[in-house]
């Protein structure tokens, strides 16, 4: 049962409420506020880890939340899921376990995948970015955006590319798992978009170092 996975089942009851009752269908649009009202208190019941500050997917084998902290706990801000009390919880977690250098870590933990330590990736930055600003962490939300736009910046200057992942504990292009990093990259050139439109100044002072081989004038 992962969080991510029932968050955004949960906004899409939600939009498809809102598209119901604009559509004056009522017996529709109260069939998808139940769901969403359910779905949001399972939620909270079974994937909420109040004395860890977090969410985490819910193990049904174990019967009880998954041990692993991971950037997916921003998931619930996003759609509106969490109270302000969880919301400050999640930030102080972000902060002390899940915050590098170069954005948001994956998860804190390294086991050579590429879906943990030191890889973040876009989406995930900008789930956190939102979430936290719809939420009112609109400090943290930029210092992230900051600090990943460094990332992507610096890595673009070195390569000139725009990368799948990027190792955000040494600010320079991810690796891991079981392919090659992959260059492009969709979600990183759409987030990185966002982010500038959000916050045009993000990079104003950024000083990129000289790609290998370059020479100084």
């Amino acid at each position: 049962m992962p969080v991510d996975l029932n968050s955004l089942m949960l906004a899409m009851e939600q939009r498809i409420e809102a598209r119901c009752r604009a559509a004056n269908d009522t017996v529709c649009a109260g069939d998808y506020a139940a769901m969403a009202k359910r779905r949001k208190a399972a939620i909270n019941r079974y994937l909420w880890v109040g004395h860890e500050g977090r969410y985490a997917d819910w193990d049904r084998i174990a019967r009880k939340p998954t041990a692993i902290v991971s950037a997916a706990t921003l998931y619930p801000l996003l759609v509106g899921a969490a109270s302000p009390d969880q919301v400050k919880a999640i930030s102080a977690t972000v902060r002390t376990t899940l915050l590098a250098s170069g954005g948001l870590r994956t998860t804190p933990i390294r086991t050579g995948q590429q879906w943990d330590s030191p890889n973040g990736w876009a989406p995930l930055q900008w789930v956190a970015i939102d979430g936290l600003a719809r939420n009112g962490e609109t400090a943290l939300a930029r210092d992230i955006a900051g600090r990943w736009m460094g990332t992507v910046a610096a890595a673009y200057a070195q390569t000139g590319k725009m990368l799948e992942k990027y190792d955000v504990e040494e600010r320079r292009p991810g690796g891991g798992g079981e392919y090659p990093l992959q260059d492009g990259f969709g979600w990183t050139n759409g987030v990185a978009s966002a982010i500038l439109d959000r916050y045009p100044d993000i990079l104003a002072g950024f000083q990129a170092e000289p790609s290998k081989g370059a020479t100084a004038n």
